[in-house]
């Protein structure tokens, strides 16, 4: 079962809803609504693998494929941003003499309200500093840019090394056994489902119907 791949990107799915992440993985469904729009318009801005820059001495690049295929993660996907800074204790990229420090850098549309960072959103980053840590080598460290506040958010991956690898594993675990018994969980209690894009496709509105020998009656006329 750990030989089933699993997107970085799916992570954070997951950990919204487990329900809407089996309809997007296993039922192949999809459906967009006005945040899943604006957060596609943002990501296709900074998803562009052409626009590597240096700002301010750091070298940016964007929309880096990344992986990791150790035992138990077998995880891949494209890091939004790599943001290096020459540093003695870093590490060589892409064949250079200089030493960077690297930074990972995931862009969201918008911060919760009441708290720093999302925890879905903390956990995607932390398994894109799995896969930079593995290709590149080193020890990255993650911020979130929440474009409403313009505003970056250090991550606290490091401190919290063992607490969030622990956790990630046995949510990809769960994740591949859902998806070798190709079964899509359940919707859970106290699921918050206004803002998702999937609302409609898995709940769908039901209208009674109030006088059903009338709606029988319409039908019979329309297949006349």
């Amino acid at each position: 079962m750990n030989s089933i791949e699993i997107t970085i990107r799916s992570i954070q799915h997951y950990m919204y809803c487990p329900h809407r992440w089996g309809l997007l993985e296993i039922d192949k469904a999809w459906a967009e609504n006005f945040f899943v729009t604006k957060a596609n318009l943002m990501h296709d801005r900074v998803h562009d693998p052409n626009n590597n820059y240096t700002s301010r001495g750091k070298k940016v690049f964007t929309s880096v494929p990344v992986y990791n295929d150790e035992e138990g993660y077998n995880l891949y996907g494209v890091v939004d941003c790599l943001e290096l800074a020459p540093d003695d204790t870093g590490v060589p990229v892409y064949g250079s003499s200089e030493k960077y420090k690297i930074t990972i850098i995931e862009y969201k549309p918008t911060q919760p309200k009441g708290k720093a960072y999302r925890e879905d959103d903390l956990m995607q980053v932390f398994a894109q500093k799995l896969c930079v840590d593995y290709v590149f080598g080193g020890d990255s460290d993650g911020l979130i840019y929440y474009a409403d506040v313009k505003k970056r958010i250090s991550l606290p991956l490091r401190e919290n090394f063992s607490i969030y690898n622990e956790k990630l594993l046995n949510m990809l675990e769960e994740m591949r056994q859902f998806l070798d018994e190709g079964k899509i969980p359940a919707i859970r209690k106290g699921q918050k489902c206004s803002g998702c894009s999937m609302k409609d496709m898995c709940m769908p509105a039901i209208k009674p119907i109030k006088d059903v020998k009338a709606a029988i009656n319409k039908i019979e006329r329309a297949e006349e």
